[in-house]
């Protein structure tokens, strides 16, 4: 069971558009050194939307070769495509990621049924661990709790799901129908106790890339039972959780990281860079939690 603060990592570029490996591998090691628990690449905060194949390939493979295990890679690996899906969760697979997230398809909205169609057809072809992804504001569908409790049920490499809906009925709804084993993250860094409060193990986190520590002890006092430091730790964080989306994520995020000095924080069209007014509200913010 993945458990903890897994950062949705962004994916630095440099300049001229290419991917900054030297500042990608810098990071793993950076959220390995700050406590981060897992490490999620080319999800949506990893702008996977604009991520060629063999680029979303070349990022997963970087991942996995510097964690050298010691933390679990994710390999974002889902598509509109049920097709593509597949091939993406085929070479997370094939290069030694532990778990391969797999989103909603987007765009073509598919029923329910289809939904379950999709998720059946890329589990029956491998065998690694697929966390279902569900972001309705993203995708234009919502995978109902039926449809995740069916899923879990009948598809036993189908271990989990980043719930990111944003409501804790359906959260709520899934944990009471689901298998004992599948696992529940937030996928909403500002409800991440309340998800684990109904049996969530944890949270794919923006935060965690600006404050990984402070991130991973608030699921790690929640794990161990100190609530009251939990609780202060969600209340802390939420000011800047909520800056981090003044703008489309990742451009709070990765703009904060480059204000940090830690990456260049360029993005790729049609993501551009933050409006002069919510640039100062965003340092303002950093400053605050003394973070530049």
């Amino acid at each position: 069971m993945l458990k903890g603060s897994t950062v949705a990592l962004v994916t630095p570029f440099k300049k001229n558009g290419t991917i900054d490996e030297t500042k990608l591998r810098f990071l793993i090691n950076w959220h390995i050194k700050n406590k981060t628990d897992g490490i999620l690449v080319c999800g949506t905060t990893g702008e996977s939307a604009t991520l060629t194949h063999d680029e979303h390939k070349k990022v997963v493979s970087i991942a996995v070769d510097e964690s050298r295990k010691r933390v679990p890679i994710i390999a974002g690996a889902g598509s509109n495509s049920t097709q593509e899906a597949l091939d993406l969760t085929e070479y997370a697979q094939k290069i030694g990621a532990d778990y391969a997230l797999v989103i909603t398809p987007y765009y073509n909205k598919p029923t329910q049924a289809g939904l379950i169609r999709h998720f059946k057809e890329i589990s029956k072809s491998v065998s690694i661990p697929i966390i279902i992804y569900n972001v309705p504001s993203r995708t234009g569908v919502n995978i109902l709790p039926a449809t995740v409790i069916q899923i879990a049920k009948n598809c036993k490499n189908v271990v989990g799901i980043k719930e990111a809906s944003g409501s804790l009925d359906q959260a709520v709804e899934i944990m009471a129908g689901a298998p004992k084993d599948f696992f529940l993250l937030s996928g909403n860094d500002q409800i991440t106790l309340p998800i684990m409060a109904v049996g969530g193990s944890g949270v794919v986190s923006v935060v965690a890339n600006i404050e990984p520590r402070k991130n991973h002890q608030l699921t790690e006092s929640f794990l161990k039972g100190d609530l009251k430091k939990a609780r202060q730790l969600q209340l802390h964080l939420y000011k800047l959780v909520k800056t981090l989306f003044i703008e489309t994520n990742p451009i709070p995020a990765k703009t904060s990281l480059k204000l940090m000095g830690l990456i260049e924080g360029n993005l790729r069209l049609p993501l551009c860079k933050m409006q002069a007014s919510n640039l100062i509200t965003l340092k303002k913010v950093l400053k605050e939690y003394k973070l530049i």
